[in-house]
């Protein structure tokens, strides 16, 4: 029995109400999920139907609806697509996985399972002209970036160590290139990466294949290769998410898809555009036997061309060696010898002629100079007289009883006094 003096047990606390906004709910207060649901529900329901383009996979009936996956063609994106089945009556075997279509859908939640899909009630086919329209589209803008500027394009290496090539998982694009690369050289290297080259998947791998080869620093030249195909199965070699990744490629890349009716846009960034993998596999090596066979032609021309020179340098050394100033070097010397002899003669007796003539004037004049000389007449028996401060006696009026005087004679000098 319960002890009457106890206090009575209190009322449990009334909930605390749910917030009205997602912004006021708390880690206190969080909404439930089952809360949640059908308000994402009511908001994905007030979205308007829109057209949407993908690539149908995985299609399958149950009853009379059809459940397939809308694809994005460039990156690895889906939703998930319910139609009913009399809406795709009319296209036939044309839809099935792989078709290009654009559909008409509204948005659906699904609240139990917390998944958003697509309700369709219309759907068309992308024609192959509207693919055209938008591939020429494409087109114009990477012509109008430059992308497709021969300026832009690599000359290929003569002789590739290491070769890198993407190609399909299984296909002959691979023994194509391979075998007809090695028999023209076998030395070649090769760096294959096998991808998948048609479908959604074609543009992420051959993307990723192309830049994990131009990161490798041995591979000299890069190779996509396909064997053709339909239109729509080169579809991704049109791709501007491709045609961008092979125009970013630092190392020469060849385009050799195979489809010589409608060329894909990679054709046209490549640096070179090969018709066939086969043909790839002609450009990007040489052949050993036509280099070999260069090889002994130039070496024929270049012996020929030496000998052709050595003869005509031999047979001008001939020719010179034949002339007479060559057999006799003198011969030049001759002629300027004689002159200088008979120049030298003529040079000696005028020489000789004008030093008799200089000698006899000479002795002229020395017997005129002789004879003017005061020593010629001191030497005759005349004497000067000079004071004693030297200066000459002219008169007797020029000295005095008692001055000294000195007298020269032609043998010397006499002292004598004036007489009072």
């Amino acid at each position: 029995m319960q002890d009457e003096t106890s206090a009575p047990a209190p009322p449990p606390a009334a909930p605390l109400p749910l917030p009205l906004k997602a912004g006021d709910t708390t880690p206190e207060r969080p909404w439930p999920v089952r809360h949640l649901a059908p308000k994402v529900a009511d908001y994905v329901a007030r979205m308007p139907p829109v057209w949407v383009e993908g690539q149908v996979l995985n299609v399958r009936r149950w009853n009379s609806l059809l459940f397939l996956t809308l694809r994005d063609t460039d990156l690895d994106m889906s939703l998930s697509v319910t139609l009913p089945a009399v809406a795709a009556m009319s296209l036939g075997e044309r839809f099935t996985d792989g078709a290009h279509v654009v559909v008409h859908a509204r948005p659906q939640y699904q609240v139990k399972k917390g998944s958003l899909g697509f309700a369709a009630d219309r759907v068309r086919l992308v024609g192959l002209g509207e693919l055209l329209a938008r591939i020429e589209h494409l087109k114009g803008v990477l012509a109008a970036e430059g992308l497709f500027d021969e300026s832009r394009k690599r000359p290929l290496p003569f002789l590739p160590a290491v070769v890198g090539l993407v190609c399909a998982q299984q296909g002959d694009a691979e023994h194509d290139v391979v075998s007809n690369a090695r028999a023209r050289w076998p030395a070649v290297q090769f760096e294959i990466r096998r991808v998948t080259v048609q479908g959604p998947s074609a543009v992420p791998e051959v993307s990723a294949a192309v830049a994990e080869l131009d990161a490798d620093p041995r591979v000299e030249v890069i190779v996509v290769a396909r064997g053709g195909g339909s239109f729509e199965d080169l579809l991704p070699f049109s791709n501007e998410t491709l045609v961008r990744a092979a125009a970013a490629c630092r190392t020469p890349l060849v385009s050799a898809i195979g489809h010589h009716m409608d060329a894909p846009l990679l054709d046209l960034v490549a640096d070179l555009r090969a018709s066939t993998p086969t043909d790839a596999a002609k450009r990007v090596v040489p052949d050993v036997t036509e280099e070999r066979a260069l090889i002994v032609q130039a070496r024929s021309r270049t012996r020929a061309a030496v000998t052709h020179r050595l003869a005509r340098e031999e047979s001008g050394l001939a020719n010179l060696r034949s002339r007479p100033v060559l057999a006799r070097p003198a011969t030049l010397v001759d002629p300027h010898e004689d002159t200088l002899h008979r120049l030298t003669g003529r040079g000696r007796t005028v020489l000789d002629a004008a030093l008799a003539q200089a000698a006899t004037a000479t002795a002229r004049l020395a017997g005129q100079v002789r004879a003017l000389s005061p020593a010629a007449t001191l030497e005759r028996g005349y004497a000067v007289v000079q004071r004693a401060d030297g200066a000459v006696v002219r008169s007797p009026d020029d000295v005095a009883p008692g001055d000294r005087l000195r007298l020269r004679v032609a043998a010397g000098e006499l002292a004598a006094d004036v007489a009072p």
